[in-house]
């Protein structure tokens, strides 16, 4: 029997725009103002204008006094120009109470069921393109999320009483660290009386920063300067210091970055070499025998912890965000008057931003400031023990029980760069039978279609099967042209809209780890959706979505009757040895 299929015209980059009210007088205004009316429109390309940008990838939000624009922790994926009024960034103190949170709506038992009962008989059939009507800006998921944060503080003076905060202004720029990192927000910001801002998503203002240099400097230089005060500010060691003492270790702090923003272009695991020969090839921030200068501090990104063995190097650990390298060495140092050596080297992992404190900073400013069994403390935390030919790290250097996490796993966890992953999926080939009902069952809760693999990379008897792993830095995102693929601002769950899909294969092609598969999409009658002025089918992207809608999370998970199969962070080593030895 023939295949049948349906033409339809592929969707395009703007087909949902970010707003739905930005009109061309609108779009004139902002042309201006700064910092647009500085930017050539020369510089863009006729498929990609200025004009198009500033009306389709951003809108103008009004806020009430007291509004909560963002809140700290959720997932950012657009920046803010203040357009009018003022803004509050309220730093510390602010009752998580008061932010508002709306609870997980997750659907009960009975609706789950009559979703099964639903579920159509063909695959990957989509409530589709076929009529762009369909197509409105209320289905994003963007604007579902802006509406989740709408929440306002009626007594202001009151809440921020206890707060540390600082006021931005017209023409101000905030957010853009967290849409350009893919990481949640840093601090809350509220609007300080009546404010209008324009929102930009980070497709949208990355694609600014790329042909206008001065925006790109610009932004640049608040990310540095917001990455380091914000990471200080949440650095144990520095909490106690004083505002002055505080601000003396911010003016004197190197930003630095090391590695390549999108190092999943290069990343190629089969064409590494052995493992002596990608170490060596890696960025290296801090090299062994090196004498002690000061703190490093892991902003974001992971870095790997080594030292020579034999005529190679062994992986010790990795670092990722909020934690710290050379502190013993520092405190050392400050005591002696001969240099003092580092004991190991510290490497970049794809893309890392560090902060260093200078170690004439430390002496001057910290350690005599800082409580001697606060030192103490953060010195055993972070300890070193090393000989000639071993070298053992604290276990709670990075939050759990390293020890007990064997080192041929660690080294196979940081070589394939799985530490990336927030919920990957780990198969106990010991226990797993090959029964499939983990793959029946991710079939029957997504409309017949498994979104994962039941193979991948092994090491022992531990796989990793090819399944999204939600990563900590989703370098699928990156490229998105219309972020169709995002973070879910409270869960940090990464999805792909299927609405604003264009199916360009940019995600698929971007993920490392080959979780993102584009398959041919088909209407409710089950016949494929066909381009109609290519005559090629429309393919979208599928993943996994980690079962985000049921009420029981992963169905894959609570299928297995073996206890073979597990979503766990591969972060938390400690979480990762109890499963292990479980």
């Amino acid at each position: 029997m023939p295949q049948i299929e349906v033409t339809a015209k592929r969707p395009q980059r703007w087909d949902v725009p970010f707003g739905d009210a930005m009109r061309e007088q609108d779009v004139d205004q902002l042309l201006q103002i700064e910092p647009f009316c500085s930017i050539d429109p020369e510089r863009f390309p006729s498929t990609l204008p200025l004009r198009s940008i500033l009306k389709n990838d951003t809108r103008v939000n009004r806020y009430s006094p007291g509004a909560i624009v963002v809140r700290e922790g959720d997932y950012g994926s657009s920046a803010f120009l203040v357009l009018r009024g003022k803004v509050r960034v309220v730093l510390s103190g602010l009752d998580e109470e008061v932010l508002g949170r709306v609870p997980e709506n997750k659907p009960g038992f009975f609706k789950s069921m009559l979703r099964q009962l639903r579920n159509p008989k063909l695959p990957e059939v989509r409530r589709h393109v076929s009529f762009e009507s369909e197509l409105v800006a209320n289905d994003s998921h963007e604007v579902d999320n802006l509406a989740q944060t709408r929440v306002f503080l009626q007594d202001v003076p009151r809440i921020l009483e206890n707060t540390r905060s600082l006021v931005l202004s017209e023409g101000e720029i905030f957010g853009e660290l967290a849409a350009l990192t893919r990481s949640p927000r840093s601090a809350t910001i509220l609007a300080d009386g009546e404010a209008v801002l324009l929102e930009i998503r980070w497709q949208g203002l990355r694609d600014l920063m790329q042909r206008t240099e001065a925006l790109r400097q610009h932004i640049e230089q608040l990310y540095r300067e917001n990455s380091l005060r914000v990471h200080l500010r949440e650095t144990p060691l520095l909490s106690h210091l004083s505002a002055e003492h505080l601000e003396a270790v911010a003016e004197a702090t190197q930003f630095e970055t090391h590695g390549d923003f999108q190092w999943n272009e290069t990343f190629d695991t089969d064409s590494r070499g052995t493992e002596a020969e990608a170490i060596v090839g890696e960025p290296l921030i801090v090299e062994e025998g090196a004498a002690c200068e000061g703190l490093v501090l892991v902003r974001s990104g992971f870095a790997r912890l080594s030292y020579r063995f034999g005529h190679g190097h062994r992986t010790l650990a990795y670092l990722g965000k909020g934690q710290v390298f050379g502190l013993a060495e520092s405190i050392k140092k400050a005591s002696v008057e001969e240099p003092v050596l580092m004991k190991t080297s510290l490497r970049a992992l794809g893309y890392v931003d560090v902060l260093r404190i200078p170690q004439a900073v430390l002496e001057k400013h910290v350690f005599p400031n800082v409580p001697k069994d606060l030192i103490s403390q953060a010195a055993e935390k972070h300890a070193l023990h090393c000989t000639e030919h071993h070298c053992d790290l604290h276990a709670e250097t990075l939050g759990g029980e390293q020890e007990q996490v064997d080192t041929g796993l660690l080294e196979f966890l940081v070589e394939r760069r799985f530490i990336n992953g927030e919920r990957a999926m780990l198969v106990d080939l010991d226990r797993c039978t090959r029964c499939d009902d983990c793959i029946r069952a991710c079939a029957a809760t997504h409309d017949n279609n498994p979104r994962f693999i039941r193979h991948g990379h092994q090491h022992d008897s531990t796989m990793i099967a090819h399944a999204c792993m939600h990563c900590v830095d989703p370098v699928c995102m990156i490229g998105c042209p219309t972020g169709a693929i995002g973070r879910d601002m409270t869960t940090g769950i990464v999805q792909i809209n299927d609405l604003t899909c264009i199916g360009c294969s940019i995600c698929s092609e971007s993920c490392p780890y080959g979780n993102i598969r584009m398959v041919e999409a088909r209407d409710s009658s089950g016949a494929i959706v066909i381009d109609d002025s290519t005559q090629q089918p429309i393919h979208k992207a599928t993943k996994c979505d980690l079962c985000a809608d049921q009420p029981m999370g992963p169905a894959c998970q609570h299928a297995c009757p073996h206890d073979a199969l597990v979503r766990l962070d591969l972060g938390n080593l400690g979480e990762l040895s109890e499963w292990l030895s479980r």
